[in-house]
């Protein structure tokens, strides 16, 4: 076995195959291996370790446990239950804390300010910070934010002194005082564990001291020179990757000298290009001393010839160059990994793998909250919260576990699938956008087949008393349950079924057990609480992996075993990532109490850089643009790079643009894989259909249409295609329009007072009656009543002058006008049409916007021209034959006005049967988007017609059909 002491492992090295070699050339029994018991970091190390075990030679397994899971440490002894009081518990009661002791805004902030609260509290107790010790802080100097931010901080820190925090050190210190009175009598082997946290650094020290005891470093550096480590020894590098080896070394009473080392770097020469790169600050000037002292870096032995350097234009680019290294590596058998912190990178690049049909095994796995159980309880979570849209239903509803379990006959997922598209065709056509469970009431009792359907429906979504968290967990669970199981079932069908939604259940019943009827909504947001314990927890839920590609985090970087490593992301504010805000404690206050700086997790960082840069063959990549913002290396790669650069004489500019090059191969390739074959654009369509297929009636706003956009007139009456109406309706243009149709009618029905006050009363107290009734958006209402009563003193007082003379009113009235010749009628619906004592009429429309100018109406909007002629040929039944004297918008929006028609400015009836029998002529082409007010005008049709593959300065092309 290892002799008592400290090992290390050089950067780049294979550390678990280094750890078992060096541990089989010293058993000298086939029997010692039972009795050693290996201490890992990670699981992903005890996985690795087993792994290399499994490869052989035959041999009997030793005990391996992880450096958390102390109670295998000292299986003699009952060492206290680890863990304390739930983190979710834990959350809850300091949330409460905080906002009965100050302004915390809603209650999904306090929640996660308690659960940073709770990082900071567990911190305190890891590096045996005591909570006196915040009293004792000296806050003269400090800024009011940070007094009252450490008040509340001791607030909570006197809440948890009166309890048991179960954490870590407490089974640490628990552990020693069980060693100190029966050391274990077998060997115990620490390895991968840097001592980056106070209890783990005390038990590294504490088996260093076993009789039999030995701890093994990994990317220990070697060529790291005494005076480094001197400077790192001042505590002012704390970003180096090295310095936490020192921090425990020190704490052993061992010099770095000692340490003894297993195994060799792959590549010795590049472990010293990096070792030098990487020193700290102030003895950067060693670059000046040591480089000149290398080989040439441009040879076989220079340490750059198995490095790749890759600067993509963009992410994209980036993964897809790395997918296709991996590809390659994957067709070639060569173990790869792909290792980044920035998760946007990793799912991009497992992405384009997908292209090929490769999964990598990725080590940080799918978020709870992203599987489909996961999905389920977040969306019901939403409705109970944030109330029942459409939309939500609908998705609720086609959810891929809903209604898995039915069993009955017309109950199953495809019958259940039907009844959720015809409840989403009628809440598209009629609505409303908020649907309660009367509206699917009475929507299912219309129809015996759907009568069951909705009634199961409706009973879920009749939503009971949720005053407290455990009355909610119960509701989501059984609501969840029924579901999933679907219409005349029980059970819950696929819900909790797979490794998932056996996840997803425990975690739930979790939260059942640790909720307290004190914790009442809505000062506990329980969609808060349940997104944040879901995305807490990974699940591997890839079925078949590649067994050679690998995608790991930085800490899975020193379980390495690849041949290729890709170091992916490698900027500013990815690797190393931006240290996270602290609302409780700054950079000072921390020093003072002696907790971890930012600093520190940058030197853990920067560790895991120089221990996977250091593999055989390596690639380094980046990405220049970040969302179409220019991005700043890694500060280790720019080291490397400046480095290479300031040695010309040792081929070090040379040795750069070589990686350079070989990277920009790979980026080249991945920029081909985008490309397509270039496919000549649409034409500008202008169909000719037969003339017996065009249509034979069209209202008078569809006229506008057909002068300015044919194209949407063949499509809507020839095709026949209608524009899907939204699942969610919003209140926009075409509502307001239509709900001031509606006031306006309403007012004109009713009558106006004479008096001017109370004529302007009632316009807004019947505007508001209407908005009452039919928008269900309450800023909506609240501004659209607004802009009426702003425009109601102006209407009132122009209606003096449209009332003069005035003998009868047609309101919302309906009209048709036949043609022979062509064969064609003309439809509309006035908005108001006033008759005088004298018989003429006066046409009136509402706008909620600007009317339409003279030349816009001689042109293009007829729809007043249209509707005179009309009336004058007695199209309205309710008017009659009459002569028409005015014709005018009545334009109700910010800047309200009465625009006339120009009734005398042409012969409207001539212009529209020569324009109606263009549009029958045999050889007539509608046109798409003839003659659009503005180009960015949108028509509902542009997708059929592939605009944006041509424009509007293209010359049409006909199409006989």
């Amino acid at each position: 076995m290892l002799e008592p002491g400290v090992y290390g492992v050089p950067p780049g090295a294979d550390f678990p195959a280094t750890v078992i070699d060096a541990l089989a050339a010293r058993v000298k029994e086939p029997d010692e291996w039972p009795r050693l018991r290996l201490v890992a970091n990670s699981g992903r190390m005890l996985t690795r370790l087993r792994e290399v075990f499994e490869a052989g030679p035959p041999r009997l397994l030793p005990s391996m446990s992880l450096i958390t899971d102390l109670q295998a440490l000292a299986p003699e002894c009952l060492l206290p239950a680890p863990g304390g009081v739930p983190r979710v518990r834990r959350q809850l009661d300091l949330a409460r804390l905080l906002r009965a002791a100050g302004e915390i805004g809603t209650s999904a902030t306090a929640y996660d300010l308690a659960g940073s609260l709770a990082d900071l509290l567990t911190e305190m107790e890891e590096e045996g910070v005591g909570f006196p010790t915040l009293e004792a802080l000296d806050l003269g100097t400090q800024s009011a934010h940070w007094e009252r931010a450490l008040r509340l901080a001791r607030i909570a820190a006197d809440f948890e002194a009166q309890g048991d925090m179960g954490g870590l050190g407490g089974q640490v210190t628990a552990l020693l005082a069980a060693w100190d009175a029966a050391p274990p009598l077998g060997p115990v082997v620490a390895v991968g564990s840097t001592g980056s946290r106070g209890p783990t650094a005390r038990l590294l020290r504490a088996i260093a001291r076993l009789p039999r005891g030995a701890v093994v470093l990994p990317g220990f550096d070697p060529d790291t020179p005494e005076k480094t480590w001197e400077t790192l020894r001042d505590g002012a590098e704390e970003d180096h990757p090295q310095y936490r080896f020192l921090a425990l070394l020190d704490a052993m009473g061992i010099a770095p000298g000692d340490v003894r080392l297993l195994g060799q770097a792959p590549d010795p020469a590049r472990g010293r290009l990096l070792s030098l790169a990487l020193r700290p600050a102030p003895v950067t000037h060693q670059w000046l001393r040591e480089g000149p002292a290398f080989d040439a870096l441009d040879g076989p032995t220079g340490g750059t010839g198995g490095i790749t350097l890759l600067e993509a234009r963009d992410q994209r680019e980036e993964a897809n160059a790395i997918a296709l290294r991996l590809r390659q590596a994957a067709a070639e058998g060569t173990r790869a990994a792909l290792i980044s912190p920035d998760r946007g990178l990793t799912r991009r690049v497992a992405a384009a793998l997908d292209r090929w049909g490769i999964v990598a095994d990725d080590s940080a796995g799918t978020p709870l909250s992203l599987t489909a159980p996961g999905r389920l309880l977040r969306q019901l979570a939403g409705v109970a919260r944030q109330g029942l849209s459409a939309q939500a239903l609908i998705a609720l509803l086609k959810h891929p576990l809903v209604a898995k379990g039915a069993q009955a006959e017309g109950a199953g997922r495809g019958p259940h699938l039907l009844m959720t598209r015809a409840l989403e065709m009628q809440l598209r056509r009629r609505g409303p956008p908020f649907p309660e469970p009367r509206h699917i009431a009475a929507w299912a009792g219309e129809d015996d087949q759907r009568a069951a359907w909705g009634a199961w429906l409706t009973e879920l979504l009749t939503l009971p008393a949720l005053d407290t968290l455990p009355a909610f967990l119960a509701w989501l669970r059984r609501t969840a349950e029924a579901l999933a199981a679907g219409p005349g079932a029980t059970g819950s069908g696929a819900l909790w079924e797979e490794a998932a939604g056996r996840a997803a259940d425990a975690l739930l019943a979790e939260l059942e057990a640790l909720a307290r009827d004190d914790d009442r909504l809505p000062e506990v947001e329980p969609l808060t609480l349940l997104t944040r314990a879901l995305a807490a927890e990974p699940m591997n839920i890839q079925n078949v992996t590649h067994p050679g590609l690998m995608i790991w985090g930085t800490l899975d970087a020193r379980a390495q075993g690849a041949e290729l490593v890709i170091l992916g992301g490698l900027n500013e504010g990815s690797w190393p990532e931006a240290a996270a805000a602290d609302p409780w404690l700054n950079r000072d206050l921390r020093r003072v109490l002696g907790l971890r700086s930012p600093e520190r997790q940058v030197g853990l960082s920067a560790h895991d850089f120089q221990q996977a840069a250091g593999a055989a063959e390596v690639w380094l990549t980046r990405a220049t643009k970040s969302d179409d913002a220019e991005t700043v290396p890694s500060r280790w790669l720019n080291r490397v790079v400046t480095l290479l650069r300031g040695l010309p004489e040792q081929g070090g500019p040379a040795a750069l643009d070589a990686m350079l090059a070989r990277g920009a191969r790979w980026r080249e390739d991945a920029r081909r894989l985008d490309l397509a074959p270039r496919v000549a654009p649409a034409p500008r369509p202008a169909p000719v259909p037969p003339v017996a297929a065009r249509p034979r009636k069209l209202s008078v706003t569809e006229i506008k249409t057909l002068i300015r956009d044919p194209y949407a007139i063949y499509a809507r009456h020839v095709l026949r295609l209608r524009e899907l109406d939204p699942i969610q309706a919003e209140p926009d243009a075409l509502l307001r329009g239509t709900v001031l149709h509606k006031v306006m009618e309403q007012v004109m029905a009713q009558g106006l007072p004479q008096d001017r006050e109370r004529a302007v009363d009632a316009v807004s107290a019947t505007a508001a009656q209407v908005l009452q009734a039919e928008v269900q958006w309450p800023a909506a209402r609240a501004m659209w009543q607004a802009r009426l009563e702003r425009v109601a003193p102006w209407f009132v007082t122009t209606e003096e002058t449209r009332g003069n003379g005035l003998a009868q009113s047609a309101l919302e009235t309906k009209g048709a006008l036949g043609f022979r010749n062509p064969d064609f009628m003309l439809t509309g619906e006035a908005d108001r049409i006033d008759l005088d004592t004298d018989g003429r009429a006066r046409i009136y429309d509402y706008k909620t916007g600007k009317p339409p100018s003279d030349k816009q109406q001689a042109l293009f909007d007829k729809q007043l021209l249209l509707e005179a002629m009309m009336v004058e040929r007695g199209a309205f039944e309710a008017v009659g034959v009459a002569p028409v004297a005015r014709a005018a918008f009545i334009g109700l929006g910010g800047s309200p006005e009465e625009r006339e028609a120009p009734l005398d400015a042409e012969d409207t009836h001539a212009l529209f049967i020569d324009l109606i029998a263009r549009m029958l002529a045999p050889d007539h082409g509608f046109t798409a988007r003839r003659a659009m007010e503005k180009q960015t005008d949108a028509s509902p049709y542009d997708l059929v017609s592939r605009y944006g593959e041509w424009s509007s300065v293209d010359t049409p092309q006909k199409v006989r059909l």
